[in-house]
């Protein structure tokens, strides 16, 4: 596996507990987001390295999550229907902030939009959906940190599974060994990704969706 991991210990000592953050594993230029899907899927965007074939919908809006512990609440640790496959896909920091700047929050934030028209003008013209979520324990518990993830449809969407992928990895394998130190109660033994803030220089964007 490509991606460099710790132990979840390491991470409860240094990331903040809370406040709205973007945290990704990164690697110079590039950003992890995480998906999840069924095996037919799976296998295509593994092979192909970007995401089509006949069981995969363009005309559906795809989540994108960064944050790993997110994504393992939300496919139950690769055990969710039609989620029994987790990838990791590498694209640019340029392309993740470009989607960034296209984002409207899902729901109406008065300090974001002047009033309800202007939101929902934005929601009608614009292909990206932003939300900020609780984070998660190893398991499932809500912490008081908050975990971005992105909607996309249209033209952004057919735009980052065509063309924006640098690299597919399937790290179900992975999510199965740690799922076991789960089961055993032992949350201390998990080995998770590295993940740091990711810190915007646009300090505009930066407000726009809300980071702390």
């Amino acid at each position: 596996m490509k991606i460099e991991i710790e132990k979840y210990a390491d991470v409860i000592r240094r990331l903040p507990n809370n406040g709205q953050h973007i945290t990704a594993h990164t690697r110079t230029g590039q950003i992890v987001v995480y998906q999840a899907y069924n095996h037919q899927i799976a296998d295509y965007a593994v092979k192909h390295q970007q995401l089509g074939g006949k069981h995969y919908s363009y005309s559906r809006m795809s989540w994108i999550k960064p944050n790993f512990l997110w994504m393992m609440y939300r496919c139950g640790w690769a055990s969710k229907e039609n989620q029994e496959r987790v990838l990791a896909i590498w694209i640019d920091f340029a392309d993740f902030e470009n989607i960034l700047q296209q984002a409207v929050w899902s729901s109406f934030n008065p300090f974001v939009y002047q009033n309800h028209e202007k939101w929902k003008e934005e929601m009608n013209n614009k292909e990206v959906r932003l939300q900020w979520d609780p984070e998660h324990d190893p398991y499932g518990g809500k912490l008081e940190r908050r975990a971005i993830q992105l909607g996309m449809k249209g033209a952004v969407l057919e735009s980052f599974g065509k063309k924006q992928i640098k690299q597919i990895e399937d790290i179900t394998e992975f999510v199965k060994d740690q799922k076991l130190n789960i089961d055993k109660g032992s949350p201390y033994e998990l080995l998770v990704p590295i993940e740091t803030i990711y810190n915007l220089s646009n300090l505009s964007l930066s407000k726009k969706i809300g980071t702390t």
